[in-house]
């Protein structure tokens, strides 16, 4: 911070343009659904802010006076709304307790666009404390940064273009496994069920290139945390859950799979509600000296002390002016979700409420995901694990408050009130959790921070627009997991949105399984014990949510994201051998995002299809009774693809790149 002359208030180069807000736009749209279609299919979803610098150099290079500030702005427009999509973890809800029968468009864009503005506006104080003032990793917005440097400086160009034809490459290969598979050509997903003593248990992999890709960002300590909940789950848990059920009778996939969803996701929902609370109890400290310090910094300001350009945010007094002001449309959102239901009698006293919880809440939510993303990076932040702690929070003081209900219908409602309260603050948590990684990047490139702050805000609002359409497409094609209905083989999974309707439907409903939660509870402090003690004597940790997700997704989607960790290893370590390492490591990160973006864009167009046809089978063009074929092509297929893909990744990153004048 200077306390000499005042700053020229003008930045000497290009930075939030026309041209790079539309750019932004247009890769937000195609990020956002991938990732909405991402998140509902395994409930992850990844970083949009290195494929984005990258496409946004490979096109604004054809412009005159790009910069590398102006770039920023295209990556922070489409990562905040890429972020924003993982509000789908809890909207879905309110459509699986049969609240809403769709997605309505006004409703979801305010409730995104609200808790997405809030998210950005609690995140600006932070950014002193836990960016300038910390000595945070911020991975991804370090690699971010990286990424916009090596664009911006001479003979690039070439560089831009192969990193961008990588992305290509990666979204061609998966898209066209995923076309086989809709095609039956070749199965989508391998399983097999068995006995083990008196129970059963399961084991398969979806052989899915998007899983893959996950599997190579998030890393091999995350893929041996999940190896770990997997193995949990279906080598321990389901053979000792089982067997009275199969004493009933019935056929063995039927009852594994009841099992798994019923009880052993419960089992996992505690385990991530450890991994949560442990986080936050690690980190309270931190943030309220980050909150003491960004208020300091706050009051210098105001005394007059000039603060030079790169240090500029938005001034407080319009941060918590906008935030205040965004009660007024949150309190009419919340009046028009209750006034013609089963508790309205409750009105008031629900809107004082759920505003007091927003504010509040709210800001120390967004100090704890922005805190997070900074240690382990916006990817693997256990953003799922923060939403569990906010619906079981939300429902208790609604229950409080309320004293519930015996009538079903009632519960019902007070159930969809709580996960529609708990979409608003989880807006939050998703921008707050990408915000600070973006000023990092910012910070590190002399990026002006008020106006990435304004970029981030444009990114909600475009991330809000599409997604309501997006997830509108995807429920009436795919439908989603326990809907009456739908098809489970070809439903998406929607992992959180079900964990937190369930913990929401139980606390309401006076059926909630405490005992399974506990047991989960218990495995989680087991586990957060082995972690902290590997990190205090080894170099090796065993992150406790990813053991939690383990525990809670299906094996068919965790196995691959493991094997794709492992495949991230060995091609790491290639690289680590050749004479631009971080080059050759960087094409990899590319190929993987371009794997993910590939098999998701394929999955909104297979929507639209199987959404315009009425048949979920549209594309397809194998009869029944080749289910054996089909499986040998798929492993046969997906092995090779993979292979192949890799290999030319690894001969595009051994040619050098020569200087362009």
């Amino acid at each position: 911070m200077s306390t000499g002359t005042p700053k020229e208030n003008t930045h000497p180069v290009r930075e939030l343009t026309i041209r790079g807000i539309i750019l932004g736009g247009l890769i937000t749209l195609i990020f956002t659904a991938a990732n909405a279609y991402l998140g509902l299919k395994v409930g992850l979803t990844f970083a949009t802010s290195i494929p984005a610098a990258v496409i946004s150099m490979a096109v604004l290079h054809y412009f005159k006076n790009h910069t590398v500030v102006e770039n920023n702005i295209v990556q922070t427009i489409a990562s905040a709304a890429g972020t924003l999509s993982a509000i789908i973890f809890v909207i879905p809800g309110l459509v699986m307790v049969g609240y809403w029968s769709g997605f309505p468009y006004w409703e979801t864009t305010a409730v995104c666009m609200i808790g997405g503005i809030l998210g950005v506006m609690y995140s600006i104080p932070l950014r002193r404390a836990l960016v300038t003032g910390s000595d945070l990793p911020y991975p991804e917005g370090v690699a971010a940064a990286e990424v916009l440097k090596v664009g911006d400086q001479s003979g690039s160009v070439e560089e831009n273009k192969r990193g961008l034809l990588v992305i290509i490459w990666g979204g061609v290969a998966s898209a066209l496994v995923s076309l086989l598979a809709a095609m039956k050509v070749m199965a989508g997903t391998l399983t097999a069920y068995f006995r083990v003593g008196g129970g059963a248990t399961m084991v398969g992999g979806s052989l899915s290139l998007a899983l893959l890709g996950v599997g190579h960002l998030v890393g091999p300590m995350v893929g041996i945390a999940m190896a770990v909940g997997f193995f949990t789950s279906y080598a321990v848990l389901l053979p000792i859950m089982t067997p009275n059920k199969l004493v009933e009778g019935g056929e063995i996939p039927d009852i594994v799979g009841a099992v798994f969803s019923q009880d052993v996701r419960m089992i996992g929902a505690g385990a991530m509600a450890v991994a949560a609370i442990w986080t936050l109890i690690k980190i309270l400290g931190p943030i309220f000296r980050g909150m003491k310090e960004s208020l300091v910094s706050s009051r210098r300001r105001a005394s007059g002390q000039t603060l030079d350009l790169t240090e500029q945010d938005i001034p407080f007094k319009y941060v918590a002016l906008i935030t205040l002001v965004s009660m007024i449309p949150t309190g009419f959102l919340l009046w028009n979700f209750l006034r013609s239901s089963e508790i309205s009698h409750h009105l008031w006293t629900l809107i004082a409420l759920s505003i007091v919880f927003v504010l509040v809440l709210g800001l120390l939510i967004a100090s704890i995901c922005g805190y997070m993303a900074g240690l382990i990076g916006a990817s693997n932040s256990p953003i799922s694990g923060v939403g569990i702690l906010v619906i079981i929070a939300a429902s208790l003081l609604i229950l409080l408050v309320t004293g519930g209900s015996k009538d079903a219908t009632e519960a019902m409602h007070l159930t969809a009130y709580a996960l529609f309260t708990t979409a608003i603050v989880f807006g939050i948590a998703t921008i707050s959790n990408d915000n600070l990684q973006d000023l990092k990047t910012g910070q590190l490139v002399k990026a002006t921070p008020w106006r990435q702050q304004v970029a981030l805000i444009i990114g909600v609002v475009f991330g809000s627009l599409i997604i309501p359409p997006v997830l509108q497409l995807l429920m009436t094609s795919f439908g989603f997991a326990g809907m009456e209905g739908v098809d489970e083989d070809t439903a998406l999974q929607a992992p959180q949105a079900i964990l937190l309707s369930t913990i929401a439907k139980g606390i309401f409903g006076g059926d909630m399984k405490w005992n399974l939660f506990a047991v989960g509870v218990i495995i989680g402090v087991v586990v957060v014990i082995i972690d902290e003690i590997l990190g205090r004597f080894t170099r090796f940790h065993l992150p406790p949510l990813a053991v939690g997700m383990g525990m809670y997704l299906n094996i068919t989607t965790t196995l691959i994201i493991v094997i794709g960790a492992f495949v991230g290893m060995y091609y790491d370590r290639w690289a680590q051998r050749q004479a631009d390492s971080e080059r050759s490591k960087r094409l990899g990160v590319l190929l993987a995002t371009g794997l993910i973006v590939g098999d998701s864009l394929f999955g909104i167009l297979n929507a639209g299809i199987i959404g315009g046809t009425g048949n979920p089978d549209a594309l397809a063009v194998i009869p029944d009774g080749f289910e054996d074929i089909t499986k040998i092509v798929g492993l046969v297929v997906f092995i090779g693809i993979t292979a192949l893909s890799y290999r030319w990744v690894q001969a595009k990153s051994r040619n050098t790149v020569e200087p362009v004048s």
